[in-house]
């Protein structure tokens, strides 16, 4: 097996992800900046409440996943998928325009139809993504490939957001966001032009409209072989997962640690660059052979950080109170990323647990996703993709419902993320199911 790596040199490979790297950089850091802008600039004058504004943003994003996952998992399956995905991204630069147009007029409605309009791209390039790994690279590449795509996409996620938001507060914020994204996409649009050309699934499929149910029929598809649909089942549970920590960085910052925005985004890149060292690392482990015995030690590795996590953020409470008697004289303020790594050891747990969660979750999610692609019938490979995406939105929607539960019975952020490890034990046995049907190909 050679070192996976090489696939950054190959025309096979590399436009892919430069194409898949900007197209997700963009989404976030337009997201991020749209959210900030609209929070320190326009909240106040506008009379709508930020937290609601947040709140839909999120909503029409991810709602194009159910709408239309059906009908790009037909169209990749029926039109070769290269000159499909150069054709999305002709989308993105015109949107991207668009949404430089509706930051220069402060239109707050423009913004968020490109972000709905921005979600429905992102839904019909989702399946194109996935499905072009397995037709480009070969049975022993599929690993590592996966394991990029899924590493660099995190990373592109944690760039887009960091950058968005420190742009859009600089002087001429708007000007300098509206060349990156036009530009970034623009670059994306280029690496398209260089995905090699690929066969056609099934040029005679006809296109359903029905959106109900074609979306039924590709998870039907998704259900006909049982070692896919636990596949599609723990990689929504891994979405699940991280859609929680995500959402209760900010919350579990302020309540818990008591620090401030820049703690919220080292725990951010910990956790992306955690799960980019997990995905590149899963190749090493497995050889390149497609099989899911790492899954069940990535889950519980997920379950036993994320109690390493809550021990330490309980103990964390403790000595954040002693620090501050004995260093602030009982001065209770909220405490700088330095502060944050004095209080103790106990905020080294916290980062030590939550890394091991990040790796141990790029571990458990590259085989899945591997096993996916390899085990799909090549007919309806895309639409399998597209099911497998309704579920991570079904999921992910559920995360966000279970934290307002949780929330409505008194859970601190902390008992929150205890949950979810909890949570976490069962999918161990489920995972389990996947391994016993001797997935391994040599």
């Amino acid at each position: 097996m050679r070192d996976h790596m090489h696939l950054m040199r190959s025309k096979r490979f590399l436009p892919l992800f430069v194409t898949q790297f900007f197209g997700a950089f963009n989404d976030n850091a337009f997201k991020n900046a749209f959210l900030i802008w609209f929070t320190f600039d326009v909240a106040t004058d506008s009379g709508i409440n930020a937290p609601m504004m947040v709140t839909l943003a999120a909503g029409l994003f991810i709602l194009p996943f159910f709408l239309f996952s059906a009908t790009a998992g037909q169209f990749a399956d029926k039109f070769e998928k290269s000159r499909f995905t150069r054709k999305i991204k002709l989308v993105e630069i015109i949107l991207m325009i668009a949404c430089s147009a509706c930051f220069f007029l402060g239109s707050i409605y423009g913004l968020l139809l490109v972000l709905f309009m921005m979600g429905v791209q992102s839904t019909f390039f989702g399946p194109i993504k996935y499905s072009l790994l397995p037709e480009h690279l070969n049975d022993d590449e599929l690993i590592g490939g996966n394991g990029l795509i899924e590493g660099g996409t995190f990373l592109s996620i944690l760039l887009g957001t960091i950058f968005g938001g420190l742009i859009i507060g600089t002087s001429y914020g708007v000007e300098l966001l509206a060349l990156a994204l036009v530009g970034f996409a623009f670059v994306g649009w280029i690496s398209s032009r260089s995905i090699p050309l690929t066969p056609v699934g099934d040029p005679n499929l006809k296109i359903g409209w029905n959106i109900f149910r074609e979306t039924w029929k590709i998870i039907g598809y998704a259900r006909a072989e049982r070692t896919v649909w636990l596949s599609i089942i723990g990689i929504s549970w891994f979405w699940f997962v991280g859609a929680m920590f995500l959402t209760q960085f900010p919350i579990f910052t302020k309540q818990t640690i008591g620090g401030n925005e820049q703690i919220v985004t080292l725990f951010l890149t910990i956790f992306s660059v955690g799960i980019g060292i997990g995905s590149v690392w899963c190749n090493k482990l497995l050889k390149g052979q497609i099989n899911g015995r790492l899954v069940p030690y990535g889950s519980i590795g997920m379950t036993v950080a994320i109690a390493v996590f809550v021990a330490a953020s309980f103990h964390y409470s403790y000595d954040r109170l002693v620090y501050l008697e004995q260093v602030l004289n009982y001065q209770d303020k909220i405490l700088s990323l330095a502060e944050f790594f004095s209080v103790g050891l106990s905020s080294w747990g916290i980062i030590a647990g939550l890394l091991g969660l990040s790796v141990c979750a790029g571990i458990y999610i590259v085989p899945l996703y591997t096993i996916m692609q390899h085990r799909s019938d090549d007919k309806y490979l895309a639409r399998i993709i597209a099911a497998a995406n309704v579920m991570n939105a079904l999921f992910m929607v559920m995360a966000s419902v279970a934290a307002l539960v949780f929330f409505s019975i008194d859970f601190t952020s902390i008992e929150i993320l205890l949950a979810v490890g909890v949570m976490n034990i069962p999918v161990f046995f489920l995972v389990r199911g996947i391994v016993k049907r001797r997935l391994e190909v040599a």
